[in-house]
């Protein structure tokens, strides 16, 4: 690794308005917040990669982790950079997996690259631009193993992402056994998760939901994983990822996920 993030930094973010900050994390040895429009964002740890402070973020890895065996390199897209904390992860627990990461924000790229910068080795491509846009000029004959998309924060979603329409056009991108992982961060009454799971059930063969148990009795706001498979939901998964946390998990498929399908 080469330099690193020593105090704190800012930039103003032309495309939204807001300011970036990167501010060292007084609890975590060599561990950085990115704050935007005053909002934590992402939480990076330049010394340990492979540790994942917000719980969303490390059932994404474990999801990841599942995805091929471990250790094996895996082709990686990531439509919604923010501190590159799973592209961080993917290299210091897969070396050498090309990854690609696209951001709306080309001044908040620049500026987490410039202050936090990227584990040596790291084999990443970044885009600049609108993620179904950045989806479709990507190389034709690109396939990958694992498709994140972590850009939903709130009811509110851009309606041209979140849509079948959209899902179809990433799951045609995964190669045979990838994996479409879908972060959704939604109010009480996760009406986004619902039309979320609905419109990925008509792109997927099967999808299934990871989070933190309570997340399910629709009470207070977080984050719901959704995750597509191209085949049935292994069932090993499922045990798996209720065992690696964070406690208390709860993973729902199949019919159980009907409730939650608008």
């Amino acid at each position: 690794m080469s330099g690193g993030a020593a105090g704190a930094a800012s930039r103003f973010l032309r495309t939204t308005g807001q300011h970036a900050t990167i501010e060292p994390d007084a609890f975590t040895d060599g561990g950085y917040v990115l704050t935007i429009g005053g909002a934590e964002q992402s939480h990076v740890n330049l010394i340990r990669p492979h540790e994942i402070f917000y719980e969303y973020l490390r059932r994404i890895g474990h999801l990841v982790d599942l995805a091929a065996p471990a250790g094996e390199p895996v082709r990686a897209l990531h439509l919604g950079a923010g501190a590159l904390t799973l592209a961080r992860y993917i290299q210091a627990t897969r070396p050498g997996s090309p990854q690609y990461a696209v951001e709306l924000e080309r001044e908040l790229l620049d500026f987490v690259l410039r202050h936090l910068p990227l584990p040596d080795g790291t084999d990443l491509t970044t885009m600049i631009g609108d993620a179904r846009e950045a989806l479709g000029a990507l190389d034709p004959g690109l396939s990958f193993d694992v498709v994140i998309l972590d850009i939903f924060s709130g009811p509110e979603a851009p309606a041209h992402i979140a849509s079948s329409d959209f899902y179809r056009e990433a799951r045609d991108r995964l190669g045979p056994g990838g994996v479409l992982i879908v972060n959704v961060g939604d109010e009480p009454a996760l009406t986004l998760v619902r039309s979320q799971v609905a419109a990925m059930r008509k792109a997927m063969a099967d999808v299934a939901a990871f989070g933190e148990a309570g997340m399910f009795e629709a009470r207070y706001p977080g984050n719901i994983i959704l995750a597509g498979t191209q085949g049935s939901w292994p069932e090993s998964w499922t045990t798996e990822l209720a065992a690696r946390g964070p406690h208390p998990a709860r993973v729902i498929s199949g019919v159980d996920l009907d409730p939650f399908s608008a």
